[in-house]
C-alpha cells in the first residue's frame, strides 16, 4: 500500500475511529458517550465497510507475520453480553489463524493466584509478527476486584500492601507495563464495548428465550447486573487513568453490534497501516541461489514447465 492510498484510507476510516478514541489528553465522562451511535450508517453500508476491513486486515496480517518485527495486542473489555465474543469472531473472519491467537481470561486458577496479577497476561503476549487478542485482561484486576474487594484476599497479597491507594498503584503499573511493551514493538489497542443497561436486558432475554443460547446465560450475570452503576463508575476510572497516546482506549458504541464491528475493524486497520508493513526482500546472494534452484527444478522436470508456459503464451 503506497503513501497516497494510506492517507486516503486513514481519512476514509477516521469518522469511525477518531470520535471514540481516548488517549488521556482530555476529560472523559462515560455518561456522555452514546451506546447507540450509528455513525450515519445503516446496516447494509456497515457490512460493506466491515467486509472491506476484513480484506485489509487479512493483507496487513500477512505482511505483519512475514516482516516479523511488530506485534499487535488487542484488549476487549465490557459488561456481560456487550458483544466481545461475536465482535472478535466477526472482525477476524477470514484472517489466517496461524498468526492470530485469542486468550479468554476467566476466574484466576490457584496457580495464577500464586503469581502477581499481571503474570498470566504477560505469558500470553503475542510474539513478533502475531496478533494477540485478550478477551478480558489484566484490567479485570482493577475492575472485578474493585467492585468485589474481598477477592483481593484470594490473591495472597501481604495485608500491609492492600491500601487505599492500591487501585492507583495498579493503574500506574499497567501504564508502565504498556509503555514498556510499546517500546519493544507491541502496538496496543484497547476496546471497551459500551452497551446500555437496556440493551443488555434485551440480550439476556434473548439468551433465555433461545434454547441454542441458553448455555451463554448465567445467574451470576444477573448478580453483576445489580451492580451496574458501580461497574460503570469503575470503567470510567479505568479509561481516565490508563488512556495514553501509546495505548489508547476506544469506547465503542455497542448497542448495535454491526456498528461496533465497524469501529473495531477500522481502528485496527488504521493502526496497522501506519506501520509501513512490507514483505521482506531477498538479498542479491539469495536471488542468485533462487535462479540456480529454479534451473535445477526445471531440468528435473525435463523442462515441462517451460514448454507449458510457452504454449500458454501462444
Amino acid at each position: 500500500m503506497n503513501k497516497k492510498s494510506s492517507q486516503s484510507l486513514g481519512a476514509e476510516l477516521k469518522p469511525f475511529v477518531s470520535p471514540f478514541r481516548f488517549d488521556g489528553s482530555g476529560k472523559f465522562h462515560l455518561k456522555s458517550q452514546k451506546s447507540d451511535e450509528k455513525g450515519g450508517l445503516d446496516k447494509d453500508k456497515a457490512e460493506k465497510i466491515l467486509e472491506a476491513n476484513r480484506k485489509r486486515l487479512n493483507d496487513f496480517q500477512e505482511r505483519l507475520y512475514a516482516q516479523d518485527r511488530w506485534s499487535l495486542l488487542l484488549i476487549f473489555q465490557g459488561m456481560d453480553a456487550a458483544g466481545k465474543d461475536s465482535a472478535i469472531k466477526s472482525v477476524f473472519d477470514g484472517v489466517n489463524p496461524q498468526g492470530c491467537e485469542v486468550h479468554s481470561f476467566k476466574q484466576p486458577t490457584s496457580a495464577e493466584l500464586d503469581h502477581d496479577f499481571m503474570w498470566r497476561s504477560a505469558i500470553a503476549l503475542p510474539q513478533r509478527g502475531r496478533i494477540g487478542i485478550f478477551n478480558r485482561s489484566y484490567y479485570e484486576e482493577c475492575l472485578v476486584t474493585r467492585v468485589h474487594p474481598e477477592l483481593l484476599v484470594k490473591e495472597k497479597i501481604p495485608p500491609r500492601l492492600i491500601t487505599k491507594g492500591i487501585w492507583r498503584e495498579r493503574f500506574e503499573d499497567i501504564s508502565a507495563f504498556e509503555r514498556y511493551l510499546t517500546r519493544n514493538g507491541t502496538i496496543i489497542l484497547k476496546f471497551f464495548l459500551n452497551v446500555s443497561k437496556r440493551e443488555q436486558r434485551e440480550r439476556f432475554l434473548g439468551r433465555l428465550d433461545d434454547p441454542a443460547k441458553n448455555w451463554k446465560f448465567s445467574m451470576a450475570d444477573i448478580t453483576e447486573r445489580a451492580l451496574w452503576n458501580r461497574y460503570q463508575a469503575v470503567y470510567q476510572d479505568i479509561v481516565r487513568h490508563t488512556s495514553t497516546a501509546v495505548a489508547p482506549w476506544y469506547v465503542v458504541p455497542a448497542d448495535h453490534k454491526w456498528f461496533a464491528r465497524v469501529v473495531i475493524g477500522s481502528a485496527i486497520v488504521s493502526a496497522l497501516e501506519t506501520l509501513d508493513l512490507k514483505f521482506p526482500k531477498a538479498d542479491k546472494a539469495s536471488l542468485e541461489e533462487f535462479k540456480k534452484v529454479r534451473k535445477a527444478l526445471l531440468e528435473e522436470g525435463g523442462g515441462k514447465k517451460a514448454s507449458t508456459e510457452k504454449s500458454a503464451k501462444k
